[in-house]
């Protein structure tokens, strides 16, 4: 199985002013003259991560990193309550995207998504296929409304005790009450303490759901964390601002981009029918089934991740 690439720092980084008061940080890594690859971090909110420097070959890659709008080394951060979140959406995002692009003078990239990345990517390039090479998307999803009822309510079957706990903090009586808003609602409240609680709950649910094994350690952090749940749940109780199925519908613009699509078989969080889904409507892409479940950093996940990454640079 393949693994990751060795530890590598960036050769240049910078923050971008992407307009609305909003500067995003980005980084380069690897052979400046290599072949351009971004990487579209998951969250919303989880920003980019020294691991995803380790997805592709530093000698024959230009790595492209970047935290979305609000996470990250970004300005200002969502962790902080007086941040606004009116700009931070997906549309800015995609916008975002192209301004580092157009900024970095690449004209064409890989682009290399996971979890909620995978979806971000694919609406980019269903808005700029011209500037897409290929795409690499692990853990897929589309944020539909119908993955993110799932997600907070349909996967509550498997972590019974666990969801009980998620459903009482936000403070809803009937368990059908849409959970993203109740707790985006909490979160932007003015008490701080409710904030706080809103946020550790939030994500005791997503440790639950997505890590199950192992707690995610970033969720210590209270910046961090109270960054994270604003995004997440301004980004679902919104449904990303996407029409339903979206996505599938509009899977034709992808229809000349070579692809892969990496997913796990025990991802309960977002089950397999999607990625399946996708794969089936998109004729240059392949889907690739491995025993995982959602984390990117799962053994099976970086294998497959990698030897993606390696088959579209071509031979060394």
């Amino acid at each position: 199985m393949a693994g990751l690439f060795p530890e590598i720092e960036p050769f240049e980084a910078g923050l971008l002013d992407v307009g609305e008061g909003n500067r995003v940080y980005w980084e380069t890594c690897g052979n400046p003259g290599g072949k351009p690859a971004v990487v579209v971090h998951g969250g919303p909110g989880s920003g980019c991560t020294p691991l995803h420097r380790r997805f592709f070959d530093p000698t024959r890659y230009r790595i492209v990193l970047f935290d979305q709008r609000g996470s990250g080394r970004s300005i200002p951060h969502a962790g902080d309550p007086e941040t606004s979140l009116e700009h931070n959406t997906t549309d800015h995002l995609v916008r975002d995207m192209e301004a580092l692009r157009s900024h970095l003078g690449i004209d064409r990239w890989l682009v290399f998504g996971n979890s909620w990345g995978s979806t971000l990517a694919l609406v980019y390039g269903q808005r700029h296929p011209e500037r897409v090479s290929e795409m690499v998307l692990v853990a897929v999803t589309t944020t539909d409304r119908e993955e993110i009822d799932w997600l907070y309510h349909g996967a509550g079957q498997f972590f019974p005790e666990a969801w009980e706990r998620f459903r009482a903090g936000a403070g809803v009586s009937n368990p059908y009450d849409g959970l993203a808003a109740a707790y985006s609602r909490l979160l932007d409240g003015p008490d701080p303490d409710v904030r706080e609680r809103a946020a550790v709950e939030w994500c005791q649910w997503e440790d639950a759901v997505v890590s199950a094994a192992e707690p995610n350690p970033r969720y210590e952090d209270p910046r961090f964390r109270m960054g994270f749940a604003r995004l997440v749940t301004h980004y679902f109780h919104h449904g990303a601002w996407l029409a339903p199925r979206q996505i599938i519908r509009d899977v034709h613009r992808l229809h000349g981009i070579p692809a892969v699509l990496i997913h796990g078989r025990l991802d309960v969080s977002a089950p397999l029918v999607t990625a399946e889904e996708l794969a089936g409507a998109w004729p240059r892409s392949e889907l690739t089934v491995v025993d995982a479940g959602h984390l990117a950093s799962e053994p099976a996940m970086i294998g497959a991740a990698v030897i993606a990454t390696n088959r579209f640079v071509g031979p060394s």
